[in-house]
This record gives structure tokens, C-alpha cells and sequence, in this order.
């Protein structure tokens, strides 16, 4: 088959990675990919919000099945434009139409989701400019800390969480002012869970699923989890808290239930479901729903799957999963995402990269994997594009020797400001729950 995976970050290049693997994957293309997929893949110029050049490029290449990474095309529609396009109704697509896509797109109509289909999650409230008196009293109503989002897509950074009440009034009022664009016309506020956070991923035809591998990520600059939210530092998968009678608990309370809201709305739903929970004292709630993988975690989660994942992505794009089994390394996964100095705030572009032969080479074979995420090249030489630059994975049996070689690795990687977290996976490594 002929694929196309759009994107251009760690994750397009985790998900290039696996298909190319599949004996089925015949010619592999990446809209816009980065200088690693084009190690694996052919890199085609264009944006992932292009609609005319993705369509120009699925029938010039005979793209039979196009897999979409990020969530912005999504919530634009982009699933709806194949379907209405004579020329590209019959292209496979892994990806919702715009109205599963508001699953991400919009806070509130996921929390209605959830309500509405008795899928178990903080109590909230949203509100806007109009009713800020009325979310005053309601943040008056709840202990601390807490919890605000932003309603539309903030690229990740559109949550805060806030321990001082009159600080909460503030940044509300921040938020609804254009903090964040006008994702923040709308506000949810919504009960601190607490717990410990895991990420669910699944793979759905809309009627059917595959559950994917688990994963944790670390979303703080700092470590320790301090200072401001990122895009995500690093992930580690399998997650020790989440064993099989947690799990059991996530199918029954949480998949079965999303997955079945999908057909009683009418929600054309064929593609990765990213559930966001957070574990209770040994109980499910979603924190959030994304509409495809999650980033670091992917890095992370394809390295674990044995089985063909594109056998699974055309099967779940026809609408049929029934004859898919996956299968799951024992061997888990280690991720630490090197960022540029600054990040997330101000940071330098540009900077020549080198140092580790897996910044030009990834086999499938390799214990470590250099996933690039904002990275480019420049007069022939690798240089560093954006905040998250290198997402490092490491297999094996146990964190404490993944953390070994993973950091190990990344001291020989050089650019310029060079920064990721070094306690990745260690609060799973003396997890005594």
C-alpha cells in the first residue's frame, strides 16, 4: 500500500517508523516530516492544514490510506473533505470526522460526552465572559486547588491548575482576555482529581477497538513535576499502577462506554482514541479525550507493538476490527524528550545538532531510538526547529537500566542549550502506591 502519514513531529515519526515495518506498507509519504521520517519516507512540502495540498498529494502519489497525526486537520474538518471528495471518498482514512474531533476541539462538548453517556469524570461547570460572576461563585464553591481549561485547542497549554483562590479569579479572567486565543472564550472549571495520571490509548473502527499500550507522561518543564507545562518530557510504558484489575475497570467504565457514545451520536469515529485518566485510589476518571495519539507517549507506545500496525489501521479505517489481534512487547519503553533552551517560553532556532549516530539512523532492531521532533536541515546540516527538538526511546526490562542507557545517550547528543529532565520514570521506580 501506498501511505501517508501527516505531521511533522516525534510522534508522525514514531507512527512512519512502525508502518514502514508492515510487509503491506509499499511507499511510505510524510506531509510536511522532518529530517528523520525522510530517513524512512519520502518528505513532501506542505502543510498539515492545507487541504488542497494533501488532496493534491494523495492522488498524485496513489495514497491509499492516510494516516493523520496531529489534531488540528481534525477539528478542521479534514476527514469530511475526503468523504465529500469524489476523488478521495474511497482513500482509507485513521482519523474522526470534525464532530469527533470536539472530542479534543472543545472541553465542554466532551465533558456533555461524558455526562451523557455515564462515563465517570470530575464534576465542572463552563462558563464565559457573560456568567464570570457566576463562575466566581462556582470557583467559590470548590476547594483547592483549582482546575481552569481552556475550552478550544491551546497546543497542550491551555490547563491550569491554581492553589490560591483569588490567583484562579485572575487567571480566569486572562484566559476569557486571549491568553490563549480564542480557545479561552470559553472556560470549564472543573474539581480537582487527585491521583496519579496514565494515558489510555485506543484503537477504534467505531464499533469496535484494540487497546493499545499504556503510557505515563511528564508534562512540567522541571523536575520533580515543577515549574510551567510543556508539550510533554518524556513517557514510560508499561505503568506499573495500571494493572490488569485497573485496567479491567478502564474497559468496562471508560472504552466500552466511548466507543459504543460513538454510534448512539452518530459520530463517524475511526481512528486513535487518547484517553487521559487519572487513577483514584484504584479508580478511573477522565481527565480528557484527544483525538489521536498523544506525544511523547507515542514514542514510547510504538516501540512496544509486535504485531503489523498497519494491518490495524486499515482494518479500523474500514470500519471492522473483529479479525485484528494485537500484540504487546514485555519489554517496556523509556522516552526522554530533549528541548531547546527556553522552552516553553522564549528559545533559539537554528542551532547545529550532532554527537549520536541515531540522530541519522533508526532501525527497528535498535535498542534506542532518536525520534525527531523539531528538528530541520540547513545548508546540508541538522539543526534544531523548534521548542521539543529529540524524543530518546530505550527498550529493555527494567527503568532503572533504561535511565541508564537513555542518558547515557543523550550526553553524546550536542546542540547549543541542550535540556530534558533526569528523573523521567523515577517515580514509577519507587512506586509503592
Amino acid at each position: 500500500m501506498n501511505v501517508l502519514v501527516l505531521g511533522s513531529g516525534g510522534r508522525e515519526h514514531a507512527i512512519a517508523w512502525k508502518v514502514k515495518q508492515s510487509k503491506n506498507c509499499t511507499n511510505l509519504f510524510c506531509l510536511p516530516g522532518n529530517p528523520g521520517t525522510a530517513q524512512i519516507a519520502t518528505n513532501v512540502a506542505a502543510g498539515v492544514k492545507d487541504f488542497e495540498a494533501i488532496k493534491k498529494c494523495v492522488l498524485e502519489n496513489n495514497i491509499e490510506i492516510v494516516i493523520c497525526g496531529p489534531e488540528d486537520p481534525l477539528v478542521f474538518g479534514l476527514k469530511d473533505m475526503f468523504a465529500a471528495d469524489e476523488q478521495l471518498k474511497d482513500v482509507l482514512f485513521v482519523g474522526p470526522s470534525k464532530l469527533g474531533a470536539q472530542l479534543e476541539g472543545s472541553k465542554d462538548f466532551a465533558k456533555e460526552f461524558m455526562v451523557r453517556h455515564n462515563i465517570p469524570t470530575a464534576a465542572y461547570k463552563s462558563f464565559t465572559k457573560e456568567t464570570l460572576t457566576e463562575a466566581d461563585a462556582f470557583l467559590e464553591q470548590l476547594e483547592a486547588p483549582y482546575v481552569l481549561k481552556a475550552d478550544g485547542l491551546a497546543a497542550g497549554k491551555g490547563v491550569l491548575i491554581l492553589e490560591d483562590l483569588e490567583e484562579a479569579k485572575a487567571e480566569l479572567r486572562n484566559m476569557m482576555g486571549g491568553k490563549f486565543g480564542e480557545a479561552g472564550n470559553t472556560v470549564v472549571i472543573e474539581q480537582f482529581l487527585k491521583g496519579i495520571e496514565v494515558s489510555v490509548f485506543v484503537l477504534t473502527s467505531g464499533k469496535d477497538y484494540l487497546i493499545l499500550p499504556e503510557a505515563k507522561d511528564y508534562k512540567r518543564i522541571g523536575e520533580g513535576d515543577k515549574g510551567l507545562n510543556t508539550g510533554g518530557m518524556g513517557a514510560v510504558s508499561p505503568v506499573v499502577f495500571a494493572d490488569a484489575e485497573f485496567m479491567a475497570k478502564v474497559e468496562e467504565r471508560i472504552i466500552k462506554p466511548t466507543v459504543e457514545g460513538f454510534a448512539k451520536d452518530n459520530i463517524d469515529y475511526k481512528g486513535f482514541v487518547f484517553i487521559g485518566l487519572m487513577n483514584c485510589g484504584g479508580d478511573p476518571y477522565v481527565i480528557e479525550y484527544n483525538v489521536r495519539m498523544g506525544d511523547p507517549e507515542t514514542e514510547a507506545v510504538m516501540t512496544r507493538i509486535d504485531s503489523d500496525l498497519l494491518s490495524h489501521l486499515v482494518a479500523a479505517a474500514k470500519g471492522d476490527l473483529s479479525g485484528e489481534k494485537i500484540e504487546i512487547s514485555k519489554d517496556g519503553a523509556l522516552t526522554v524528550v530533549c528541548v531547546s533552551g527556553g522552552y516553553p517560553e522564549e528559545y533559539k532556532k537554528g542551532l547545529e545538532m550532532g554527537g549520536s549516530e541515531y540522530l541519522y539512523s533508526n532501525t527497528p532492531c535498535s535498542k534506542i531510538k532518536v525520534f525527531h521532533a523539531g528538528t530541520a536541515m540547513k545548508d546540508g546540516k541538522l539543526v534544531t526547529s523548534g521548542g521539543r527538538v529529540l524524543a530518546i526511546t530505550v527498550n529493555g526490562e527494567g527503568i532503572e537500566k533504561q535511565r541508564e542507557t537513555i542518558y547515557a545517550e543523550i550526553a553524546k547528543i550536542e546542540y547549543e542549550g541542550k535540556y530534558c529532565r533526569r528523573d523521567i520514570g523515577l517515580d514509577l521506580l519507587n512506586y509503592k502506591g
